[in-house]
């Protein structure tokens, strides 16, 4: 019998262990998944914790109740994947896993401790972060406290999850204090290093004026070197400061030490993907998805969903000895929630930036691309039932994994 493993049991992981244990033959293939926390975060949720929409529960599952009963769960932290030896060093009284197919969906991590003072003083008390269900607890605590002042989101530095969570954030804050009230008291500022709103041109043109609409300060090309705390103070490299009274700060993402420390990965330890057919471009038998990859994509849920339909032919065709299919187009889709009961919908690709018309089923709808509506809040408040009752089990969805020009509007 032959191996597969499946380094980490998040969205991408635990969908492949499906979709693999429904195309491979259980009597000539193990599949075994491997991953040291028990508990699965539907991470899109973690936004909403923060201003009381979501409370922890309903975003947080076993990891072992999603889990194929063909498929070997270990609960353990990863050493390191010997790639020469073709072996997965586990930390767990010392266990070594043998693999023919090795699959990398060990996912990203914040890093608050690369940033210069950030965990010093004011940490947790005027600095937080929302890509923790922790760090979302403990600021919608800081948020009910909110009296007024300036409340700077900082974006440390790229590539971060969800590369419009941010946005989403503000536009959610703007809301909330208007429902409380005080938003005339409140100075929301989005400090980013990018050189817009977002990163592709039409929809950064796009945010950045629904920003200036809700009278959102956006401070672009701006780099963080360190945070003050005591002063509550951002301080970029060219010295310029930032004061603020309330810090939501996205700290630098990485991958998983674990691919440090197997030497696989880039400098923040992201693992070179070929960005079509999601092969290893050191490795013929690993194969990487998810956050794990280096591909020029967003961290998103989709885009996993969509890496998953490509991913699951190419296994198949490598254990036939076929040649790889190029088929993953860096196809990503976002609901982007904009308050007040409305969100707007972008659907793009490596070479399609997001282009306004209507989606799924072109000229219909339900939803709106590139614009607001309540349908397409409504789309992003269900999506929660979607992900733990059909994506994360490999279910089948109805949306192509490349992504369509039909329903859109290129002029």
């Amino acid at each position: 019998m032959k191996n597969i493993v499946i380094l980490g049991a998040g969205t991408a992981g635990t969908m492949m262990a499906h979709k693999l244990s429904h195309r491979l033959d259980s009597n000539a293939w193990k599949i075994t998944i491997v991953d040291r926390d028990p508990v699965h975060y539907y991470q899109p949720g973690l936004l909403f914790i923060p201003f009381g929409i979501y409370q922890p529960d309903d975003v947080r599952r076993p990891k072992a109740h999603f889990i194929p009963h063909t498929v070997e769960y270990i609960q353990s932290g990863i050493e390191a994947i010997e790639a020469d030896k073709k072996r997965v060093r586990l930390q767990h009284e010392g266990i070594s896993l043998s693999y023919d197919i090795l699959i990398i969906a060990t996912g990203s991590h914040i890093f608050p401790q690369e940033v210069e003072g950030l965990m010093g003083e004011g940490w947790k008390k005027t600095a937080f972060d929302f890509y923790t269900l922790q760090g979302a607890v403990e600021l919608s605590r800081a948020l009910k406290d909110f009296q007024g002042g300036r409340l700077v989101l900082n974006v440390v530095e790229m590539p971060i999850k969800c590369p419009v969570a941010p946005l989403e954030f503000l536009f959610l804050a703007d809301w909330y204090f208007h429902t409380r009230g005080i938003r005339n008291k409140v100075e929301i500022v989005y400090a980013t290093p990018l050189d817009g709103a977002f990163t592709k041109p039409r929809a950064s043109q796009h945010l950045a004026g629904m920003c200036t609409k809700k009278n959102i300060k956006l401070t672009t090309s701006w780099h963080t070197a360190s945070v003050d705390g005591t002063k509550k103070m951002l301080t970029s490299h060219t010295n310029k400061e930032l004061p603020y009274d309330l810090l939501v700060s996205i700290p630098p993402t990485m991958g998983d030490p674990c691919i440090e420390r197997s030497g696989l990965g880039d400098e923040i330890n992201f693992v070179p993907t070929d960005k079509h057919t999601l092969r290893s471009k050191a490795h013929a038998d690993i194969f990487v998805i998810g956050d794990a990859t280096n591909v020029p994509t967003s961290k998103a849920g989709s885009v996993a969903h969509f890496e998953g339909e490509v991913l699951v032919e190419n296994v198949v065709r490598h254990i036939e000895g076929r040649e790889l299919s190029p088929a993953f187009d860096g196809h990503s889709n976002c609901f982007i929630e904009t308050g007040f009961n409305k969100a707007l919908l972008i659907d793009f690709n490596y070479d399609t930036e997001p282009l306004p018309g209507k989606f799924p089923l072109p000229g219909v709808g339900p939803f709106s691309l590139l614009e607001e509506s309540r349908a397409n809040h409504w789309g992003k408040m269900m999506f929660r039932w979607v992900y733990w009752n059909l994506l994360i089990k490999g279910g089948d969805l109805p949306i192509e994994a490349q992504m369509v020009m039909a329903g859109k509007r290129a002029a």
